[in-house]
């Protein structure tokens, strides 16, 4: 039987390949939504008489706020130089934007079906939605004060640390799920003409992300 191959006979791989990937699929998803919401769907208002432009804010939003920067917080401790509480200090911050804007997206849809006269809550996108903002919030909120203020013993710390890395990699991926489950509602109403092949792409491209940011944060950083 011949031997086992030695470990050092496989070249291991770097987490950088996986997270410069994942910023250029961020821009590939940024350009697309833009187009499809700017082009296609008559750009964004707080207050319209086409209710379209208020509904419009929600996929922004919720997709380049939530899962774009989130997905760039969670990253954060693989692409942003320096000593490792600046990491951590960029984490929070990124996630403190991405859980403002999903709540601001949150609050935009119930707006517009208010003033469309739509029911609230029927489908499992907005089920998923209300879920996902609620452990975001809940994630973040345990974060900050087990590792920033006033933050937990040492020990605690290591110990609740790959707990809170798998959770927050849960959420993350429930997030995209949910992106993806409202681009099926739209694309159901939609003739697959050119917004259809960019809805399409898009979620392509939110689920490369998604698995680009998941490898990121499972490789090791090499510098």
């Amino acid at each position: 039987m011949a031997p086992a191959p030695s470990t050092r006979s496989y070249q291991l791989i770097w987490a950088t390949p996986f997270a410069i990937f994942a910023h250029l699929l961020a821009i590939a998803v940024t350009t697309l939504v833009l187009v499809l919401l700017l082009h296609f769907r008559e750009g964004f208002a707080f207050k319209a008489d086409n209710k379209q432009k208020i509904f419009n804010l929600h996929p922004f939003l919720m997709v380049i706020g939530l899962i774009l920067i989130g997905g760039e917080a969670i990253m954060a401790y693989k692409t942003v130089p320096g000593e490792r509480s600046t990491r951590r200090g960029v984490h929070l911050i990124l996630h403190a934007i991405a859980l403002t804007a999903g709540i601001l997206g949150i609050y935009i849809i119930f707006k517009f079906h208010h003033e469309t006269g739509t029911t609230d809550m029927q489908s499992s996108h907005s089920w998923l939605g209300i879920i996902t903002i609620s452990l975001y919030a809940l994630q973040w909120v345990l974060g900050f004060f087990t590792y920033f203020f006033p933050r937990a013993e040492k020990t605690a710390r290591a110990t609740l640390l790959p707990w809170h890395t798998f959770v927050g990699m849960v959420i993350f991926l429930v997030a995209v799920v949910t992106a993806e489950t409202g681009l099926a509602l739209l694309i159901g109403s939609a003739p697959l003409n050119s917004e259809g092949y960019i809805m399409n792409f898009t979620g392509l491209l939110i689920l490369l992300y998604a698995i680009s940011v998941s490898l990121t944060v499972i490789l090791p950083r090499r510098y």
